[in-house]
């Protein structure tokens, strides 16, 4: 039996929530989220060469995976592989990017079930940004 870090109730280490105050896995010491986290040592203008999230913090707030390859639901970086991304290559659901392959993008040049380019685009609703503002 150890204290919870936060009411300093005795429970259970295999306990994943405080009887008393509700914390999650109040045995820990030091608790940051849910889920998964990994960046690596070796980094490039401050940013981890490879940064992967599936992570929510306590507050329940996502974790952007951001680094030069970022992989996440929600990612930023040079290549990024996500659900919702922004990078200079990326495969998202939903993107912005240089060169994109996803579901929704807005992107240079880019695949894309629905996309807007400045380039070259290819899927099913693609458009020309710049063709679609010289007729408005």
């Amino acid at each position: 039996m150890k204290n919870c870090r936060e009411c300093k109730h005795e429970v259970s280490e295999q306990a994943f929530m405080c009887p008393n105050c509700g914390a999650p896995y109040p045995a820990r010491e030091k608790w940051d989220g849910w889920g998964f986290e990994y960046k690596s040592n070796l980094a490039f203008f401050g940013l981890p060469l490879i940064h992967i999230a599936f992570k929510y913090r306590p507050n329940r707030t996502p974790v952007v995976a951001k680094g030069i390859i970022a992989v996440g639901q929600f990612a930023c970086g040079i290549v990024t592989i996500s659900q919702f991304g922004v990078g200079v290559i990326s495969v998202s659901q939903f993107t912005i990017a240089g060169f994109a392959l996803a579901q929704f993008a807005v992107a240079y040049s880019l695949i894309a079930q629905i996309g807007l380019f400045f380039h070259q685009g290819c899927g099913q609703f693609v458009y020309n940004l710049l063709d679609l503002l010289k007729h408005t």
